[in-house]
C-alpha cells in the first residue's frame, strides 16, 4: 500500500466538469489579459495593482509580500514594480520601522486604472458565477 487515501476513481461526468471548470478560469483569465491591454498595462502590472490595493493587511505591502502574494522571484518583481512605478503607477517609500523595507502604494492614476479594471472584472465574474457554481456542484 503505498501510503495515499484510497479514493474512488472520478467519474465521467466530473471528468467533464473539472475540464469545462480549467476551461473557464482559462476564458476568465484571457478576459482578463485582454482587458489589461485595453487599459494599456501588462496583465503582470494589472496583477500588481490588485495585490497591492487587495494587500490584506493593516501596513502597505513591501516588495517580498508581492512578490509572494504574485508567485515571483524577488527580482522579477523587483522589475515589476520599478517599471510600474516609472510610469506613474504605484510609489515605494521606506517603511518608518524598518529602513531596509520599501512599502508599495497606488498613485491616482493607478487607482483609477485598476478601479475601471475592477468593475470590468466585476461584471465578467458575475456572468460567469453560474457555470462555475455549475461546474462545481458536481463535485457535491
Amino acid at each position: 500500500m503505498s501510503g495515499r487515501p484510497t479514493t474512488r476513481e472520478l467519474t465521467d461526468r466530473e471528468y467533464e466538469a473539472l475540464a469545462g471548470f480549467r476551461r473557464a478560469i482559462r476564458t476568465f483569465l484571457h478576459f482578463s489579459d485582454e482587458a489589461a491591454h485595453a487599459e494599456g498595462l501588462a496583465p503582470s502590472q494589472h496583477q500588481l495593482l490588485l495585490a497591492v490595493r487587495g494587500w490584506p493587511r493593516a501596513a502597505a505591502p513591501s516588495i517580498s509580500d508581492i512578490a509572494e502574494a504574485l508567485q515571483l522571484r524577488h527580482h522579477s518583481a523587483v522589475g515589476l514594480i520599478h517599471r510600474a512605478e516609472h510610469v506613474g503607477l504605484v510609489t515605494l517609500t521606506r517603511d518608518q520601522a524598518d529602513r531596509r523595507v520599501q512599502r508599495l502604494a497606488l498613485t491616482d492614476d493607478g487607482h483609477g486604472t485598476l478601479a475601471t479594471l475592477s468593475v470590468r472584472h466585476r461584471e465578467e465574474l458575475r456572468r460567469s458565477r453560474q457555470v462555475l457554481t455549475d461546474l462545481l456542484d458536481v463535485f457535491d
